[in-house]
C-alpha cells in the first residue's frame, strides 16, 4: 500500500501556482481589453451626436432659409438627453452666391479643445 500511495498523480503546489499566475495575467488582459472596448464606444456615441448636432444646425438654417451674415455664431442644443454647444465660423466665398461654414461642436461640460465634430458646408441664398 506504501507504494500505491508513493504512485499516486496529482499537480503538485507549484504547478497550481503557476496555473494560476498564467490564469490572472490571462484575465487581467481581457478587462483591460473590455474597458478600452468600453471606452471607445463612448467616444464614438458621442462623436456620433455630435455630427447629428451639426447637421441639425445646418438643416435649420436650410429649413428657415436664413443666409447668414460672415462672422461666427454660438449656440447649444440638446439631444440624446445631453447639452452640447455648437459654435460656426461663417467665411464668404470667391462665389458670392455662396457662405462657408465650418461648424464645430462639443458636449457643453467640456473644455474649448474637446472638440467632438467638426463639419463644413456651403449655403447658398434662399432665393437661388
Amino acid at each position: 500500500m506504501n507504494q500505491r500511495a508513493s504512485q499516486q498523480s496529482g499537480f503538485t503546489l507549484v504547478e497550481i501556482l503557476v496555473a494560476i499566475a498564467i490564469l490572472a495575467l490571462a484575465l487581467g488582459a481581457i478587462i483591460v481589453g473590455g474597458s478600452r472596448y468600453a471606452d471607445n464606444a463612448t467616444y464614438l456615441r458621442d462623436k456620433t451626436m455630435a455630427t447629428w448636432v451639426a447637421h441639425n444646425v445646418l438643416t435649420e438654417w436650410a429649413i428657415m432659409q436664413e443666409y447668414p451674415d460672415t462672422g461666427t455664431r454660438e449656440g447649444e442644443a440638446e439631444m440624446a438627453g445631453r447639452e452640447w454647444v455648437w459654435e460656426a465660423e461663417i467665411e464668404e466665398t470667391p462665389d458670392p452666391d455662396l457662405r462657408r461654414v465650418d461648424l464645430v461642436v462639443r458636449l457643453a461640460t467640456q473644455s474649448e479643445d474637446h472638440r467632438l465634430a467638426t463639419v463644413s458646408a456651403f449655403l447658398a441664398p434662399p432665393d437661388k
